[in-house]
């Protein structure tokens, strides 16, 4: 794993995945998130019945750094349950990238922990649209 990832954002995403709620897909994804200030947030996915209405694991962290008066992501780990990455969806790059500069480097582990990639939300979202775009 890259010296420069925090041990503690691994972990933190491996443990929220155990959490996830994946009764029809059996596919659990943690996030843990860490905005300006350090503290870091973690989400899981959450399916529903009714599929379009689950909740990826990076808009549960996004929701809870929110929630707690945060307002810009420093750090993104992904961690799921197959040996091959498990890149942020379209839906969560976009979330992303609202509280996110397109430099981030958003790091994808296994749910041992083990670094499988790592791009930046450039990479994942080119020429994409946040809120200097609307001048804010």
């Amino acid at each position: 794993m890259s010296t420069n990832v925090s041990q503690d954002m691994v972990q933190a995403a491996v443990e929220i995945r155990k959490r996830a709620y994946a009764p029809y897909s059996r596919f659990l994804v943690g996030a843990a998130i860490r905005c300006e200030d350090g503290r870091i947030f973690t989400g899981c996915n959450v399916e529903n019945a009714a599929y379009p209405e689950g909740i990826c694991a990076e808009g549960g962290a996004i929701s809870a750094m929110v929630a707690a008066g945060g307002r810009k992501i420093t750090e993104v780990i992904v961690c799921c349950d197959s040996a091959t990455p498990c890149t942020p969806c379209g839906g969560c790059r976009q979330k992303l990238r609202e509280f996110a500069t397109p430099n981030l480097t958003i790091r994808m582990v296994s749910k041992d922990g083990q670094e499988l990639f790592a791009q930046t939300l450039e990479e994942l979202l080119p020429h994409s649209f946040g809120p200097e775009s609307l001048n804010v």
